[in-house]
């Protein structure tokens, strides 16, 4: 290595939300910076998101009449994570979140100041199970996000260079000063590592995110291709600390999808989901922020109980939820069907009269607009259903299995402070070594807060990580 000056201020490895905020901040304050991507795209799992973003005291919430703080949302975050993370950093994180959202609509990024009823209609909407709305939905979803810091990057000449993995860290003295790309050593002032999660090394989700395994055959992963873990290969060459084992996001999902609801489509509407002994207990749209927790709760199998009028109803054009596939799906074997409920109850091995007593409970409320006892009306609302519900009565009667199954993303990242700074198994920053997004540990906690959680994690950290690179901290 040599000792003039570096080749560049701050090199950013990973392309994806995390890595473009961190080079795009990085050059508004004047740095030469440097961004390497493994795959032949950027945008990373960023781009294949809704782009939702969550974030707090923003002018979308004002605009709507709002009322939003940073200790709310400080509050509600670690109270849903059982106060497991670090108070600092996911303060530091709640307060960085509203401006830097400011910061994304300066660049480009239009969410419109108008209600949203889901993660696909551009402007606010529902995250999680906030007392406040915080999800902002973007024009274009993930991908117009990434195209607007795509500009971004182009505009401060912030070179990408696609299909390089980086292979290792360069260190010396103590401090990280470089990389080594394609056997090029490239050196700098600081380092930020932004590759994200480890979902798609099967290995290495056995090691730091075991519980995905329990979806066994039904398992199936929808973050980037690149999210292989490089991050924990660079955190070993330095001694870093690794915060988040044994979280990440698993959405629930019928066991016979293997791709994002996008591609899948979306089950009845007319359903309930019983456990094991044939009882509901759950808010059959309760956001992912929970419901993989209440399905794991259960203890049993968890089945997904529809009729015939709920398959016939469903729309044609995607891969899984239509009429016919359900039909196909039934010779498989992966959806049960039967000409009545007691029939039905024998095949899923649950007791018939609590089953029949379920369905009865259901029909005399959600399809007359209520439902005491989950309150799922509510949730229907918040997603902008008017229509009420049709019962479940028409036979035959399908039950399907539905587990968390989806892998989305993994928390295991190398441990951040409040500066983004990567911190030592002391506990120390390390010099010149930032991470941001999945790869920086800390943030993204044992409870998925609601959707657009990683998003921002993603570019509030990749944003700070960049501010911070660039300033030598």
């Amino acid at each position: 290595m040599s000792a003039h000056e570096p080749d560049y201020d701050v090199i950013v490895i990973g392309g994806g939300g995390a890595g473009l905020a961190a080079a795009v901040s990085a050059a508004e304050r004047g740095q030469s910076v440097i961004l390497f991507e493994s795959e032949g795209e950027l945008g990373g799992s960023t781009q294949l998101s809704a782009g939702m973003f969550t974030a707090a005291e923003t002018s979308v919430q004002k605009a709507l009449g709002v009322e939003d703080t940073v200790d709310r949302f400080f509050q509600h975050y670690m109270d849903l994570n059982q106060w497991l993370l670090k108070p600092g950093l996911v303060r530091r994180f709640c307060e960085l979140t509203g401006p830097t959202l400011e910061w994304l609509l300066d660049l480009g990024v239009e969410v419109p100041a108008q209600v949203s009823p889901d993660a696909h209609t551009p402007g606010l909407t529902r995250a999680g199970v906030e007392d406040v709305w915080r999800a902002h939905v973007p024009k274009d979803q993930g991908y117009g996000l990434v195209q607007v810091l795509d500009r971004a990057r182009k505009r401060a000449g912030v070179e990408a260079v696609l299909h390089t993995r980086v292979e290792r860290l360069l260190v010396a003295d103590g401090r990280v000063r470089g990389v080594v790309a394609d056997g090029v050593e490239l050196t700098a002032g600081a380092v930020v590592v932004a590759s994200g999660g480890l979902a798609q090394d099967p290995a290495l989700v056995e090691r730091w995110f075991p519980d995905a395994l329990r979806a066994g055959e039904s398992l199936f992963v929808v973050a980037a291709p690149g999210s292989r873990g490089d991050h924990l290969a660079f955190g070993r060459q330095v001694a870093a600390s690794v915060a988040g084992e044994g979280w990440g996001l698993m959405l629930p999902t019928a066991q016979f999808v293997r791709a994002h609801h996008w591609q899948a489509g979306f089950p009845p509407r007319s359903r309930v989901h019983v456990n094991d002994v044939g009882r509901r207990f759950m808010d059959e749209d309760a956001s992912y922020a929970v419901s993989g927790g209440q399905i794991d709760a259960q203890g049993g199998p968890v089945w997904m109980v529809f009729d015939e009028a709920a398959r016939q109803a469903l729309p044609e054009g995607y891969a899984d939820w239509t009429p016919g596939r359900v039909t196909a799906l039934v010779e498989e074997g992966q959806v049960v069907r039967a000409d009545d409920l007691a029939a039905l109850a024998a095949r899923i091995d649950v007791p018939a009269d609590r089953l029949a007593a379920t369905v009865e409970r259901w029909n005399d409320q959600l399809p007359h607009g209520s439902d005491a006892d989950f309150q799922r009306d509510q949730t229907l609302a918040a997603k902008g259903v008017t229509a009420p519900l049709t019962p479940i009565a028409t036979p035959p009667f399908h039950a399907t299995r539905v587990l968390p199954a989806e892998l989305v993303c993994t928390h295991a990242g190398l441990e951040i402070d409040h500066n983004a700074a990567v911190l030592d198994e002391r506990g120390r920053p390390i010099p010149g070594l930032f991470a941001a997004g999945e790869a920086g540990g800390g943030v993204l906690g044992s409870r998925y807060v609601g959707g657009g959680n990683a998003v921002a994690n993603a570019l509030t950290l990749g944003r700070l990580a960049g501010q911070n690179a660039a300033s030598g901290r």
